[in-house]
Formats: C-alpha cells, sequence, structure tokens
C-alpha cells in the first residue's frame, strides 16, 4: 500500500465511528473507488456487509450507529418511533417479550435496505411508514456517543396508537398514557390540528382525559377535527358517544 492511500486509509479509519457502517456511494463522493475498498478490504481493514455497505472488521455494527450512518452517508430519514422513541425519553413502561424491538419510521418515498432487514442486530427492526403527521416532530437525541433521529414523546405516543392493535395492545397503551404527566400542550394541540387519522386522535383524547392529566385540559378541542362517523376498534366493546368510538372494554373498566 502506497503512502497515499495510507493517508487516505487513515482519514477513513477517523471518520469511522464503532458500531457504524460505509456506504459505497458515500466513499465514491469522497475518493475512495471500489478498487480502493477491495484492497482495503483484502488487508483485513473492512469486511462487506452487504452489497456497497462496508464495516469495519472485528468490529459489530450496532443499530443506533448503523442508522445514524446511512442517514449522514446516504441523506435519508430513518428514525426511531413509537415505543421505542418513548423510551429514549426517559418513558420505560413498555416491555415486549423476547429479544428487544426497535420501531423504526420512514419516509414512504424510501424503500427500507435489505442490510436492515437481514443483518442481526442487537434489536429487533420493526418498520412503518405514514403520511398520518402533516408536520412531523422529530428531534436528534444523544444515544452514547451517536446522534439518533427520534420521534418527540408526543408523537411518539400518537404512533402507537397508529400501530395498534398490530404491534401494542390498547390497554398496554392506556398503561403508558398514564405516565405522560408531562406532554407539552402547544406540541400535542399542533399534532392533533395537523394529523388526519381519525381514529388516532379520538383514542389519544379519550385516553387523555381518562388519565386525567393537566394538560388535557388545557387543549383547545375545538380545533381538533375528529370527523363525524361511528369507529369500531373491537367487537363487543364499549362505545364513547363523546368520541364516537367502540373501545374494548377491559380499557373502559380500567381505573
Amino acid at each position: 500500500m502506497n503512502i497515499e492511500n495510507k493517508d487516505k486509509l487513515n482519514q477513513l479509519l477517523q471518520y469511522w465511528h464503532p458500531g457504524g457502517l460505509l456506504f459505497s456511494s458515500w466513499l465514491k463522493k469522497n475518493g475512495y473507488s471500489d478498487q480502493l475498498m477491495q484492497q482495503y478490504r483484502k488487508s483485513g481493514w473492512f469486511s462487506a456487509l452487504s452489497k456497497g455497505v462496508m464495516y469495519r472488521t472485528e468490529d459489530k455494527p450496532t443499530s443506533f450507529a448503523a442508522i445514524s450512518s446511512y442517514n449522514n452517508q446516504v441523506n435519508k430519514g430513518f428514525y426511531v418511533g413509537a415505543h421505542s422513541a418513548l423510551e429514549l425519553s426517559g418513558f420505560n413502561h413498555y416491555v415486549p417479550m423476547g429479544k428487544p424491538v426497535l420501531i423504526i419510521g420512514h419516509s414512504q418515498e424510501d424503500e427500507v435496505p435489505d442490510w436492515m432487514k437481514k443483518y442481526d442486530f442487537e434489536y429487533e427492526f420493526k418498520f412503518f411508514s405514514t403520511k398520518t403527521f402533516l408536520k412531523p416532530q422529530l428531534i436528534t437525541l444523544n444515544k452514547g456517543s451517536v446522534k439518533t433521529l427520534i420521534s418527540v414523546p408526543e408523537q411518539a405516543f400518537l404512533e402507537c396508537l397508529l400501530l395498534a392493535p398490530n404491534q401494542y395492545v390498547y390497554i398496554d397503551l392506556f398503561y403508558i398514557m398514564e405516565q405522560l404527566t408531562t406532554l407539552r400542550v402547544e406540541v400535542v394541540q399542533q399534532l392533533l390540528e395537523n394529523t388526519d387519522n381519525i381514529k388516532i386522535k379520538r383514542l389519544f383524547l379519550y385516553m387523555a382525559k381518562k388519565a386525567g392529566h393537566d394538560w388535557f385540559n388545557r387543549l383547545d378541542i375545538s380545533k381538533v377535527d375528529i370527523g363525524t362517523g361511528k369507529h369500531k376498534l373491537v367487537d363487543n366493546g364499549v362505545y364513547l358517544p363523546e368520541y364516537m368510538i367502540t373501545i374494548p372494554k377491559e380499557l373502559y373498566e380500567y381505573e
């Protein structure tokens, strides 16, 4: 390996982050040809995770670092959402059985790459995509030394409602709602006014009122469109005239 290639290797090693990945499109833009990367792989510095995706040999890619690498290098917006975002924000009240799950949201224009689906990360990835939130509320959070894009708690809970009942049980989500005493009323208001999913708006308002949160009383419900038609979540449930929704009896009777 000549001096120039050694210098470029040192620069790459300085850029690389533990647990992270390197993508061929970014490498080419920064002067690392396929031939050069093949040379680095033969020398044992890097290994291929999948086509066009590499990691540092003897390092193990990690969930947050890998997603952060992808977003930064390929200009994507994959983010942690639903209960996973709530956990990162300090609300640790949902405990799924088995391997921990990381709920990942993404634009409907972006397909989930194969390496995200196939690699055995420390979390089980579950993906969702929606245009429900006309003005998505995302923030960047430091997960260790990795910057991670996540939903704010207010949106994260609405995402939980969106993914129920396939991903979550309604009564479990109410247990979480009971803990959400610090939601910001102005963020909740904006999300409810700019969310087109009638089901999750009705459920959110019902659960927030049932939980008795102070911030609920400061919402301007008159500005939240909850539609006109009836909606049934379950058969043989309890119908709530105020929200025109039929909910599980277990949720209605819980005190």
